[in-house]
């Protein structure tokens, strides 16, 4: 009796990493790139693919939670929608959303953390500091979650249960805008993790961009909050204006633009270094305007650039 095709088999090459001259490494992937009417203009491997797409759902997490009666301003609304590295203003504005609602960061459920920012981690450390959840990539989300859950009257205790009021209203809008959740697991921050398609994904991203509501507005125009000054999610946000993208674990990033083109990619193995890269030369392919070699990071030898990852698709 057949098993049907591998999840293996919807991926095909999508990116190289070079070093000292010498290809190195292959990375495999799915892409898929929607025009300005919304038609599939170019994919490689499987569009379907059903994927975690992490934290390019938090987007539509927020979405759903504006629709719940959250009330925040465009940078909190940022925030929301970020995987933040844990600088003081990041934190800031995540101690600000809860006390809106007369709370502090200890109504946070999600996983205790250090910044991503590498100095912001040195420095509370330094001074006596110590892993807490605010510090989380994913503090802002939890912090609206919280603030969510408030203005409704629900119970902020068990928030992140999967049959809680709050993430079954979440998981109906992701259903909604995605065209279905196929699967719902535990994120790293202990959220439910929702299980989409690859063109759910890049549907999801073109639906709340040519909308032009409040998280589209929020995303580009605070690229800084949503990922930090040397991550990829900021930096082709700046690249590109009305711009709203977002990476998540795993090699997952996601982009949308009011009007119509959209994108989305899911590295196989989980290598998120190539992720930003192939989502851009797919962007390339639908006519926007970006550089995908100034994305990513160098490959290093001894400290120094010695290599990059490069597209093999779109370009």
């Amino acid at each position: 009796m057949s098993e049907g095709p591998s999840v293996a088999d919807a991926y095909r090459p999508v990116a190289i990493t070079d070093r000292s001259g010498f290809d190195e490494s292959v990375h495999h992937g799915a892409l898929v790139v929607f025009d300005e009417s919304g038609d599939v203009t170019f994919s490689v491997g499987d569009p379907d693919v059903n994927i975690y797409p992490r934290s390019s759902n938090k987007p539509m997490q927020a979405d759903a939670m504006l629709r719940l009666g959250l009330q925040l301003d465009p940078g909190e609304l940022a925030l929301a929608c970020a995987s933040h590295d844990g600088t003081a203003r990041h934190v800031a504005i995540a101690h600000r959303i809860l006390a809106s609602v007369g709370l502090d960061e200890r109504a946070l459920a999600n996983t205790a953390d250090l910044p991503l920012d590498r100095e912001s981690a040195e420095r509370l450390l330094a001074g006596g500091g110590h892993r807490a959840p605010v510090y989380m990539n994913c503090s802002g989300k939890h912090a609206a979650m919280v603030a969510t859950c408030v203005a409704n009257g629900w119970n902020v205790d068990g928030y992140l249960a999967v049959d809680h009021p709050l993430q079954i209203a979440l998981t109906e809008r992701i259903a909604e805008l995605a065209g279905g959740v196929f699967h719902i697991g535990v994120d790293g921050c202990g959220a439910p993790a929702h299980v989409l398609s690859l063109r759910g994904l890049a549907q999801a991203f073109r639906t709340v961009a040519t909308d032009r509501g409040r998280v589209w507005s929020a995303m580009t125009h605070y690229p800084d909050l949503i990922a930090g000054e040397h991550r990829d999610a900021t930096r082709i946000m700046r690249l590109v204006p009305d711009l709203m993208a977002k990476g998540g674990a795993e090699g997952v990033f996601a982009a949308g633009l009011p009007d119509g083109r959209a994108a989305a990619v899911k590295i196989a193995d989980g290598n998120s270094r190539a992720a930003a890269i192939v989502l851009a030369a797919g962007l390339v392919v639908a006519g926007v305007d970006v550089d995908p070699s100034v994305l990513g990071e160098p490959i290093l030898g001894h400290g120094e650039p010695v290599g990059r990852v490069r597209p093999v698709v779109g370009l």
